[in-house]
C-alpha cells in the first residue's frame, strides 16, 4: 500500500507540475512598443501587435517571440577617438574607402532602422542586424567610389548620404528580411592622415571664404546697381521735364510769334520799330531811351520812358 500511495503520490505531484507549467506557459504580455510572433511546433503561426494579456497553447506546443517596434540605430564607422589609431593602423579597415578619384577617406554613418516584418525578420535570414551591417557597408562604399574627394569633403555630403540611403533602401528590399531603414545620416568624412586634413581644412576655409567675398560683391553689385538704375530713372525723369518744357517754351514762342507776325503783316513799319525798341529794352535794361529830333539848330527829344513811368502812376491811382 504505500508503493501505491507512493507512485500515486508522484503521480499527483506531475500532474501538479505539468498544470502550473501549462498556466504560465499560456500566457504572455505584450507591451505597447513591442510586438509578438507565436510559433506553433517550430512554424509562425500568428503576428500579435495589440499590447495587452495574450493566451496561447502551453509550451512545447506554442512558444512566442517578442520583438520591439521602436526604431533601432546602426553605427557603421570610426568614433572621434579611433582617429589616432585609424592613421597608425597598418591595413585597411572596414571604415576605409576609396573615392572615385582614387583618395582614401574615413567614413561614418548613421542607419535609423526599425523591423516591419516581424515574420521574416526571425525565419528568413540567421542574422537580420549582420545583412544590415554588410548592406550599409556596401551601398556606402558605392556611393563613395563614384564621388570625387572634394564632393566628399565639402558640398557633395548631402548628396552622398540621399544616394546611401536610397541604394539601402533598395537592398533591403530586395534581401526582404522584415527590416525598414527610416533614415541615413552621414556624421562625418575625414582623411586618415592630419597633415592632408589639415590642407583639406585650408581648401575648405578658402572656398568659404570665396563664397563669403562672392556673396558681398553680389551685394554691392545689387547695391550699385539700384543706386544707377535710381538715378538712371531721375536723370530720365529729369530730361523729361526739361523735353516738356522746351516743348511748351516753343509752342508759346511759336503762337507769339504767329500773333506778333500777324500785327507786322497790317502796320509793318510800326511794328518794326516797336521790335526795336523792345530788343533794346531787353538788350539795354537800365538804359534810359529817348527819340531824338535834330533838325540842325535845336536837338529835341522825346522822354518816352518818363512818360511811360508816369502813365503806370497815374494807372496805380486810379
Amino acid at each position: 500500500m504505500s508503493v501505491k500511495r507512493g507512485l500515486m503520490l508522484v503521480v499527483l505531484t506531475m500532474v501538479a507540475v505539468l498544470g502550473l507549467l501549462t498556466v504560465i506557459t499560456s500566457w504572455y504580455t505584450v507591451d505597447e512598443s513591442e510586438q509578438a510572433v507565436v510559433i506553433t511546433f517550430g512554424k509562425a503561426t500568428a503576428t500579435v501587435t495589440e499590447s495587452g494579456l495574450h493566451f496561447k497553447m502551453p509550451w512545447p506546443i506554442q512558444q512566442v517571440e517578442v520583438l520591439s517596434k521602436e526604431t533601432f540605430s546602426l553605427n557603421f564607422g570610426y568614433k572621434e577617438s579611433d582617429l589616432k589609431k585609424l592613421e597608425k593602423a597598418p591595413t585597411a579597415l572596414e571604415t576605409k574607402m576609396i573615392t572615385g578619384d582614387e583618395y582614401i577617406v574615413l567614413t561614418n554613418l548613421v542607419v535609423q532602422w526599425k523591423i516591419t516584418d516581424p515574420v521574416k525578420y526571425l525565419f528568413d535570414s540567421e542574422n537580420p542586424k549582420e545583412i544590415l551591417h554588410s548592406a550599409t557597408s556596401s551601398a556606402i562604399r558605392s556611393i563613395i567610389g563614384s564621388s570625387t574627394i572634394d564632393a566628399a569633403l565639402t558640398e557633395g555630403k548631402a548628396d552622398i548620404e540621399a544616394d546611401t540611403r536610397d541604394l539601402l533602401v533598395k537592398l533591403m528590399d530586395r534581401y526582404n528580411i522584415g527590416i525598414g531603414i527610416l533614415g541615413v545620416k552621414l556624421q562625418e568624412i575625414e582623411l586618415p592622415n592630419e597633415e592632408v586634413r589639415a590642407a583639406f581644412t585650408a581648401v575648405t576655409d578658402a572656398r568659404e571664404t570665396k563664397s563669403t567675398k562672392t556673396n558681398e560683391a553680389n551685394k554691392y553689385k545689387n547695391q550699385r546697381s539700384s543706386e544707377a538704375e535710381g538715378e538712371k530713372d531721375a536723370i530720365i525723369s529729369k530730361a523729361e521735364g526739361a523735353k516738356t518744357a522746351r516743348i511748351e517754351q516753343a509752342e508759346g514762342d511759336v503762337a507769339v510769334f504767329n500773333k506778333l507776325y500777324a500785327q507786322y503783316r497790317g502796320n509793318q513799319q510800326i511794328t518794326r520799330e516797336r521790335l526795336i525798341i523792345e530788343t533794346l529794352e531787353s538788350v539795354l535794361p537800365k538804359a534810359k531811351i529817348y527819340i531824338m529830333n535834330d533838325d540842325g539848330n535845336t536837338m529835341k527829344y522825346l522822354p518816352l520812358q518818363m512818360m511811360q513811368q508816369e502813365g503806370e502812376k497815374n494807372d496805380e491811382k486810379k
